[in-house]
């Protein structure tokens, strides 16, 4: 639902997530915007806060066979398997394209995996002293792989392990992606990343769903299950970042079922210090842009004079 026309002031929309300075609180999220570059004829690539982009493994990884995503009620289902072009392309080809933009660039969060902890060591060396590389987001909660992602988030102390080794060889702050399949050991593995050196955490990743083929009598993905996001596990992903942000001292990135100013606010509202908008844009690639105008629409109409002073104030 529209706000209506900005009549009061604009808000003050900048944002900090610990070190990190976004223009606005809203960023492209990972695996939902390629490497972002892509997308600038589609998207205002000078209206986001900032992207993350696809996620980089040390070498080319052509993710799982297909069919890889089905739509579903209220949201999509993949299992892709994190398909991308490996680091050292992503530095020669994909950040100089990103660089390219000049003023219009958003900050640039590489987002990084692999399936052992020297992996994610390896990738984070590599992206040392790289132009225009403001942060590193360390996904440890994909559900689409056989070895790493969720095995990584889901125990604490392995998720220490990983957060410990990449923060000491990165130049850039740290961010820690969650898994919302951790369950009850959510806040533990949260700690644990948090202990370990993590400056801020983003929450939540895909929820292991399935889709069944009735008449084959077969998963629908040629994985089995695969990662259910969209609007369906909105008022799950809110309610954990409520939670995170009530019990954490590092800063929160809300992901989750994001498609409109208000879904962003809501998440700025129960703690998050900035949002990640990703399966909307499959049906709108402009989403993240129109998503931050919409939230500063809002904001300005109710008289809010800088986004900093509605983030945290759920009223319990």
């Amino acid at each position: 639902m529209s706000e209506g026309p900005v009549t009061a002031r604009p808000p003050r929309m900048e944002v900090r997530v610990g070190t990190l300075v976004l223009r606005n609180p809203v960023v492209a999220a990972s695996g939902c915007f390629g490497y972002g570059a892509e997308l600038a004829d589609l998207c205002d690539l000078g209206r986001l806060g900032g992207i993350s982009t696809k996620g980089l493994s040390p070498r080319p990884v052509r993710g799982n066979p297909g069919p890889r995503v089905v739509e579903t009620p209220g949201g999509m289902i993949n299992a892709i398997g994190l398909e991308n072009v490996g680091v050292e392309a992503f530095l020669a080809e994909k950040l100089p394209k990103l660089r390219a933009l000049g003023p219009d660039c958003p900050r640039v969060i590489a987002n990084i995996w692999d399936t052992s902890i020297d992996g994610y060591a390896t990738v984070t060396r590599a992206l040392r002293g790289a132009p225009g590389l403001d942060a590193i987001e360390v996904n440890i909660s994909c559900p689409n792989l056989k070895e790493g992602g969720d095995e990584f988030g889901t125990d604490p102390r392995k998720a220490a392990e990983v957060t410990a080794a990449v923060k000491r060889d990165a130049d850039v702050p740290v961010i820690v992606k969650l898994s919302p399949n951790a369950g009850a050991r959510l806040l533990e593995v949260a700690r644990a990343v948090e202990a370990a050196g993590a400056d801020a955490v983003s929450a939540v990743n895909t929820i292991t769903g399935l889709a069944i083929d009735l008449d084959t009598r077969r998963p629908v993905l040629a994985y089995g299950t695969g990662g259910l996001s969209g609007p369906a596990i909105k008022p799950l992903a809110l309610r954990m970042v409520w939670q995170l942000a009530s019990a954490l001292r590092i800063p929160v990135m809300g992901i989750g079922g994001i498609t409109s100013g208000r879904d962003a606010a809501e998440f700025l509202l129960a703690g998050a210090r900035a949002v990640q908008v990703g399966t909307a844009t499959f049906s709108d690639p402009g989403a993240p842009a129109r998503i931050a105008d919409e939230l500063e629409a809002l904001l300005a109409a109710r008289g809010v004079r800088d986004v900093n002073d509605w983030i945290g104030k759920l009223e319990k």
